[in-house]
């Protein structure tokens, strides 16, 4: 693999604006090899002033050339003064960490494409610096911040295990260190204590005060909880409203508890933070190798001996020279093995250090045995109703008024995992990071084939239940069981919600634990902080409306309804019809909630202009459900005005706020500065269908319940399938354009909320 598609696969996305832009010059240096192409005797091969051929060199690109003291350079034979005239960069630094690099030979000929490439090269050198330079700033303060939290976990561990020193006066000599010396005038030097946690005894002890242990270090001082406040308390609709109804206690009392919430909070947060150094160390070192091949490119397409002098600049810089990220690596790894480990240093680094997920083969096998299996069945499916031929059967309406819409919910269900899959393959082909936008423990997030699996699985078990129900309803030796036969559904249903719901630790639990927690967060909407996995789960349910409708259905056609005989009378019932109306409305109040939530806290208009747009769609929502169970002009002429306001005002929301798209003076044209992929067109394809399937509503407005060939019931499911469709679509775009506002925030890490609460600090906040 070529330096440059390796460069591109291992820098980080987030960060990308802040990496050297690697083929920006090797396109200068593209132009530089054409000119003096054009320009030599002998276009067919270069050579050097001494008239050999210049061969390329062959090395391992990771022993990189002029960053270590094994540097060689192009020309050995050259005395001293041959070769101060063949290193024609010469580096300086000005106010600010600033390099500067000057061309002497720009009167040469082709020399002002030269400029123009060290003027270049020097842009990125000091964006690079500077970049990593803040980053390094914002790991120490953060190092400072971690370390106040030691002192504090520590003493609350004294505190919890022997309650009796609670007043004692202890030295805080011992305090914890994870941050460079603030009194070091060395830049770059760590001057890093060892944690000392000693056990707590007065044993030894004639006046029973603590004792220094035999290495010199004092036990860690209690006095820091005296200024300290836990914030662990969870966010939950009970510790809320506690906090709304209750003033909030001013005593400073500690439980065991509280203090494993701490140490949770706090693994997390080491976690995090050395994730963040690891990224970092990375970032340096590829910016370094970047520069050491585009000079090693330079020289040989020149034929000058550069390199040495501009990276030699390269290694004294900050960024070469640095190792404050190395050592607070080092620092991190100890403390967190001796704190949180027990001094087990694999299990330590294993929790620091988190496998990244592998593929499998047998995920691969299983998914293609279910997709085929799935394929068969539907053949099967269609193969027995032509046969028996049950589309003109006089219980063909039967069947779609009652078994159909039971088996539909798990085809809408099938359907979304599709377009989800689809979107996981396209994100991850254009590196987009959609597991750290949903906030995703790494090695837990499913990929598309995944996805993939558990939807054909689920395909599989759908259509085994409804080729059984056709096939022992006609059979006459099973036909008698009827009521067997008519359960086979509701069998379906519970499986497929035991499997949900599944405490042990298969089929992916950790992503089903997930979904169910982001679900209970958008039922308790006004009490829990809103995040972004809440609300685009909250989006999901806007598009399976009919879903829900099913599963209402079912409580109807088996609760009361008569089942054995294959009848129901749901749509007479006026409780159903009040149920069908609020289940649609149910998804679309959840995201107004959320909204109003955001706007509270946050404090932007533009959630208010959201929880607008969702109040227009739920007025939509509830006179179109209205008049398809209660024709009448009145209602007709509401639901096609209200529908249209609704509608209107979604579209423009998906494409100019979800999207970011629309902005006309933009770099790509109604589109947006940076695009993720590379096709304009499929934007303005996306734009269009967007808009003609949201006008799936029309449907009821203009009184398109049934067609020739479909049933009323199949008409609907095929426009339900539409909205899924769609959403599929808008999930693609809508985390594109959340990973670009990442990229151009540099946001590559989730705030960890600490544990403690310095006096201090809320001195200051407040």
């Amino acid at each position: 693999m070529k330096f440059g598609k390796e460069f591109e696969a291992q820098l980080v996305q987030e960060w990308r604006e802040a990496y050297m832009d690697y083929n920006y010059l090797k396109t200068i240096l593209k132009e530089i090899l054409h000119f003096k192409q054009k320009h030599t005797a002998s276009p067919m091969a270069v050579t050097t002033k001494e008239g050999r051929s210049l061969k390329r060199n062959v090395s391992f690109y990771r022993a990189f050339s002029g960053l270590t003291n094994k540097y060689r350079s192009y020309s050995p034979r050259k005395n001293r003064h041959e070769e101060d005239e063949a290193i024609l960069v010469s580096s300086t630094v000005d106010e600010g960490d600033q390099y500067q690099t000057m061309f002497l030979m720009s009167s040469n000929e082709g020399g002002q494409f030269e400029v123009v490439f060290f003027r270049r090269l020097d842009d990125e050198f000091n964006k690079v610096v500077s970049f990593y330079k803040k980053k390094v700033e914002e790991a120490v303060a953060e190092a400072d911040e971690l370390s106040k939290q030691m002192n504090a976990l520590i003493a609350l561990r004294i505190k919890i295990d022997d309650p009796m020193l609670a007043g004692a006066n202890i030295s805080p000599s011992s305090s914890v260190s994870i941050h460079p010396n603030s009194g070091s005038k060395q830049q770059g030097q760590l001057h890093m204590e060892k944690i000392q946690e000693l056990e707590m005894s007065s044993e030894g002890s004639s006046d029973g005060k603590p004792r220094a242990d035999m290495n010199g270090f004092s036990r860690a001082s209690l006095e820091v909880l005296d200024h300290v406040k836990l914030n662990v308390e969870p966010e939950t609709p009970v510790s809320i409203l506690k906090g709304v109804l209750m003033s909030s206690k001013s005593d400073r009392s500690f439980s065991r508890n509280e203090l494993k919430k701490a140490e949770a909070l706090m693994t997390r947060a080491f976690v995090e933070f050395y994730q963040k150094l690891r990224l970092l160390k990375s970032y340096c070192f590829l910016n370094q190798l970047a520069f050491s091949k585009i000079m090693k490119k330079y020289d040989k397409i020149t034929s000058r001996n550069a390199s040495k002098a501009y990276l030699q600049m390269v290694d004294n810089s900050n960024l070469g020279s640095s190792d404050e990220v190395t050592k607070l690596m080092e620092r991190v790894e100890a403390t967190f093995v001796k704190h949180f480990a027990n001094g087990n240093h694999r299990k330590g680094m294993h929790t620091l250090r988190p496998k990244a997920k592998r593929e499998r083969h047998t995920i691969t096998f299983f998914l293609g045995t279910f997709f085929g299996f799935s394929l068969a069945l539907i053949v099967a499916i269609v193969v027995s109703i032509h046969a028996r031929n049950i589309l003109e059967s006089p219980g063909r309406t039967q069947y779609m008024e009652n078994i159909f819409p039971l088996y539909s919910f798990f085809g809408y269900i099938i359907l979304h995992m599709l377009m989800y899959a689809g979107d996981i393959y396209f994100w991850k082909r254009y590196r987009v990071n959609y597991s750290f936008i949903f906030g995703l423990k790494q090695g837990t997030e499913l990929g598309y084939r995944e996805v993939l699996l558990l939807s054909s699985g689920l395909a599989v078990l759908t259509f085994s239940c409804a080729l059984s129900n056709l096939d022992m309803e006609m059979d006459p030796r099973t036909k008698s069981f009827r009521a067997l036969t008519e359960v086979v559904p509701l069998g379906l249903l519970i499986i497929v919600t035991l499997i949900t719901f599944c405490p042990f630790n298969i089929i992916y639990r950790s992503s089903r634990f997930f979904i169910i927690q982001c679900a209970l967060r958008c039922i308790c909407t006004p009490l829990y902080k809103v995040t972004l996995p809440d609300f685009f789960l909250a989006d999901q349910l806007t598009s399976q409306v009919q879903a829900l409708r099913s599963l209402e259905f079912y409580v109807c056609y088996y609760g009361w309804g008569d089942f054995k005989r294959r009848s129901n009378n749901c749509n007479q019932s006026e409780i159903f019809q009040k149920f069908y109306v609020a289940i649609a409305i149910i998804p679309y109040w959840f995201r107004f909630l959320q909204c109003l939530r955001r706007l509270f806290e946050e404090q932007d208009r533009v959630h208010g202009l959201n929880a607008l747009k969702y109040s227009s769609t739920i007025v939509a929502v509830a006179t179109r459900t209205i008049y398809s169970l209660r024709a009448g002009k009145t209602l007709l002429i509401m639901a096609a005005a209200s529908s249209g306001v609704a509608t209107i005002a979604n579209t423009y929301w998906d494409i100019a706020i979800d999207w970011g798209l629309l902005h006309r003076n933009s770099r790509n044209p109604w589109l947006r500065d940076k695009l993720i992929v590379p096709i304009r067109s499929v934007y303005f394809i996306a734009m269009v269908l967007n808009i003609l399937l949201r006008l799936a509503w029309m449907q009821t407005v203009l009184g398109f319940t049934e067609a020739p060939f479909l049933h009323r019931t199949a008409l609907i499911a095929v426009v339900a399938s539409l909205e899924i469709i769609r959403r599929g679509i808008w999930n693609f775009f809508r985390l594109e354009n959340e990973h670009l506002n990442n990229v151009g925030k540099y946001r590559a890490f989730k705030s960890v909320p600490l544990p403690f609460n310095y006096d201090d600090d809320e001195n200051k906040g407040s």
